[in-house]
């Protein structure tokens, strides 16, 4: 199947398997503007229109988040190895979604910003020369990131704390504009938790 195939399955992969501990607790149980920090990720993902399929990879306290965060509908799959680093959840990740579709789109759980149309453009900018994507903000590489299943190998043998950011560096990335289209900002510390409340993702 070409990557510029309208018809392709899209996945959607949130990784939220940290401890948080620059945050100093479990950060996805953080509470901004009303809603937990990981269902914001959740909710930019789950109303991207061009994603069929979600999944949030979990680990550290899972069954408390579990219990307090509302999935809208994502599937769930827990890490065991999630101290291992970024890469471990994006192989847990990559794995859970491989047999349901035909590429793959990933965000962080800590990323309250990201717009949903932020996703469906990067989604929408496929074509049979490109292998991988990313969201650009000013000019700077940043989330959503996109894989082509030609990907999905190479992602399941990573290691360490990058995520696909190492990955990436292998391949040709084509950049997709996305300024105006909310912002990829990390939430580490409580201040950042301040400073982001009134421009998370639910209010788009």
């Amino acid at each position: 199947m070409s990557a510029g195939d309208r018809s392709a399955k899209v996945g959607g992969l949130i990784l939220a398997a940290g401890a948080g501990r620059r945050f100093g607790a479990p950060k996805q149980l953080a509470m901004l503007d009303g809603r937990p920090l990981l269902e914001h990720a959740l909710l930019a993902m789950t109303g991207a229109t061009r994603v069929d399929q979600v999944v949030v990879v979990l680990g550290s306290h899972a069954d408390e988040i579990l219990a307090k965060v509302e999935l809208h509908g994502a599937l769930a799959v827990v890490c065991a190895d999630w101290e291992q680093g970024q890469a471990a959840s994006l192989r847990v990740g990559v794995a859970a979604l491989a047999k349901l579709v035909d590429v793959i789109v990933v965000t962080l759980g800590d990323q309250p910003a990201i717009d949903p149309r932020a996703i469906d453009r990067v989604v929408a900018a496929r074509n049979d020369s490109t292998v991988a994507l990313r969201a650009s903000y000013r000019g700077r590489p940043g989330h959503p990131v996109l894989l082509e299943r030609p990907l999905f190998e190479p992602a399941a043998k990573q290691r360490g704390d990058q995520g696909a950011r190492s990955l990436l560096s292998r391949f040709v990335v084509t950049l997709v504009e996305c300024d105006g289209l909310g912002s990829d900002a990390d939430v580490d510390t409580v201040e950042q938790l301040r400073l982001s409340a009134g421009g998370s993702s639910s209010r788009c």
